[in-house]
């Protein structure tokens, strides 16, 4: 797997865990207590933090699938038109 599928599957993870924390805290009423509360707000922020790192990565993704493929470079001769060398100057 590249680096980059881990990294979607970790983040994926990640929001899931984190929403899912903050879904067990109201379940089990422990979302009340100020600890809870705490607690809530830990789990979303570090979702929203992957979330946010994964609609940046989506994005790029896609930008970088968008681009048309590079046109191969010139060579420096083909890329400029020859010009005429200077006359030689004779010398005496």
């Amino acid at each position: 797997m590249s680096d980059r599928g881990f990294l979607f599957l970790f983040s994926l993870l990640m929001i899931v865990a984190g929403v899912g924390a903050a879904v067990w805290l109201f379940a089990t009423g422990q979302a009340g207590t100020v600890d809870g509360l705490f607690l809530v707000l830990t789990a979303l922020l570090i979702a929203a933090a992957f979330a946010l790192y994964l609609v940046y990565f989506v994005r790029r993704a896609m930008g970088e699938a968008s681009k048309p493929a590079a046109a191969p470079a010139k060579t420096a001769a083909a890329a400029s038109p020859s010009k005429a060398e200077p006359a030689s100057v004779a010398r005496s």
